[in-house]
């Protein structure tokens, strides 16, 4: 029997984590679309919503049942090694919060309309900006970021780089926001089906 180099295990494991979430059914309202339910208190669908923020690691900053919203603190991005994760939508967003720092922040509105219970939700990304130290030669590239030495590379930020330092606002997170809305929708099936039993 032949044995399986860690390169091998690594490709067959990403591959069916990969598979098993294109096979996944989506159950909410398309991309981009809040979603709607007949006969829902708002209240609950908070409840429900604020729970479902929580599983996926996000923290409620605010939630305010009169103005009907609910935002979260800013949350960094799942890194690959945290496999309880679950904002990372796609393996795109994958990629991106692993190669760059980034972090993301849900908003989720709450209204009425044609007495339906309708919730949007806008989930931003921002990205982590940091100034470069001026590198007098190739032989001093370990210097571009921090004040590493050839034998310890560490990561310790000038003033200048600390005064410059900024989140710097990317594009909207459809597909994060599209999964959250879907969440929300099947914990208030769910329920629907307890109660109703």
């Amino acid at each position: 029997m032949h044995r399986l180099d860690g390169l091998t295990v690594l490709l067959i494991s990403t591959s069916t984590v990969f598979f098993a979430g294109c096979a996944r059914q989506r159950l909410s309202a398309p991309q981009g679309e809040p979603l709607c339910i007949a006969d829902a208190d708002a209240a609950d669908a908070m409840r429900v919503a604020q729970a479902v923020l929580g599983r996926m690691c996000f923290t409620i900053e605010k939630a305010d049942p009169n103005l009907g919203i609910i935002r979260t603190a800013p949350l960094p991005g799942g890194q690959f090694f945290e496999l309880w994760r679950s904002d990372n939508a796609s393996l795109l967003r994958a990629a991106e919060a692993n190669l760059h720092a980034i972090r993301r922040w849900i908003e989720l509105r709450f209204r009425r309309d044609q007495g339906r219970l309708c919730i949007d939700c806008t989930v931003r990304v921002q990205r982590l900006s940091l100034p470069g130290n001026e590198v007098a030669s190739v032989s001093q590239a370990y210097l571009m970021h921090s004040r590493s030495t050839p034998d310890m590379q560490t990561f310790s930020l000038t003033p200048r780089q600390k005064a410059e330092m900024a989140w710097i606002d990317s594009d909207n997170d459809e597909l994060l926001a599209a999964e959250i809305l879907r969440r929300i929708a099947q914990r208030l099936a769910q329920r629907s089906v307890e109660e109703a039993s």
